[in-house]
């Protein structure tokens, strides 16, 4: 055991964050549900500085852990409170994903319009190509614009646009979610990998802290979580291709798992479903069905090409 740097028992925990609301927010709820006292430790994050340019342009997945995470590694903080959605699908050297507290709505919401209402040739503001390719699927004649920043900045600038596309749950947590004039079902649009759920993470070799965060555990949340993020570390991790997927766990504690892989343009959607017991293994396996039997490696080869001619 690390009893270097770890709290005492049932001393005060330091929390690293991100600054915004919504972190801040993320962040005392965990202080909340382990019923402790919590320092927080801000930290600023290279999504945070470039909120200039979209996110993958400054390194797509991880922009916005990457440096809380090394206030844990450094042992300015005990742990880590991150949107689940925001973590890379593999593990970080040193550190465990030591619980997911029972998980939001996952769901996507339109603000400014609902889907039907949009006029045609509407333009729609997010910063997702998961969003867009599934938005243009369903409507070819949509155009979309970057956004970025807080919730509040989003919702500000809805107004700029026909509609603008935000994280349901995100509204929940900032009391907004009278914002929403449609949340998007799965069907319509299948949310980002873990979606809704927070991460909270420690030094691996800091089995008291861990031993603490796994009080705050909901296992139906996990299992969910871990299913999609191995449907996305088996695709590729840093795939830069529209993924989604969405797990959901029975009453007798099967998972079903639904996946998604498209190209950008929404031209080509591909999209499958699956049921097993093991999520580690259910993910992996849709991951290999979208990729070998639908067509997925072929789109992932294309890009390939695309971005090898574009460097030339």
């Amino acid at each position: 055991m690390d009893r270097s740097s770890g709290p005492g028992r049932g001393g005060p925990l330091r929390a690293a964050t991100r600054g915004s609301v919504l972190a801040r927010w993320q962040t005392d709820h965990v202080a909340r549900l382990l019923g402790a006292r919590v320092e927080t430790v801000v930290v600023e994050t290279a999504g945070d500085r470039r909120r200039d340019l979209p996110i993958s342009a400054i390194g797509g997945q991880g922009v916005f852990v990457k440096e809380v995470q090394a206030a844990v590694l450094s042992g300015q903080a005990d742990y880590a409170v991150h949107s689940a959605k925001d973590l890379p699908s593999t593990p970080t050297d040193g550190l465990v994903l030591a619980a997911v507290p029972v998980r939001a709505d996952p769901r996507d919401a339109l603000v400014g319009s609902t889907l039907a209402g949009l006029p045609p040739g509407a333009t729609v503001a997010t910063g997702a190509v998961r969003r867009r390719a599934q938005l243009a699927a369903l409507r070819p004649d949509l155009t979309f614009a970057e956004l970025r920043g807080n919730v509040d900045t989003r919702l500000k600038k809805a107004g700029d646009y026909g509609a603008a596309v935000v994280a349901f749950a995100a509204l929940q947590r900032l009391d907004r979610q009278d914002a929403a004039t449609e949340v998007l079902g799965p069907g319509v649009m299948l949310p980002q990998v873990a979606q809704g759920a927070l991460a909270v993470e420690c030094r691996a070799g800091d089995e008291e802290t861990r031993l603490r965060l796994a009080a705050i555990e909901d296992p139906r949340s996990r299992t969910a979580v871990d299913a999609e993020r191995a449907f996305l570390a088996a695709l590729g991790g840093g795939c830069d291709l529209p993924v989604g997927a969405l797990a959901l766990v029975t009453g007798d504690g099967r998972v079903e798992l639904e996946g998604l892989l498209a190209t950008v343009d929404g031209r080509v959607v591909l999209r499958h479903r699956m049921a097993g017991d093991d999520p580690g293994a259910l993910g992996a396996e849709l991951a290999a069905h979208i990729l070998d039997r639908a067509g997925g490696r072929s789109l992932l080869e294309d890009l390939g090409r695309t971005a090898a001619g574009g460097a030339r």
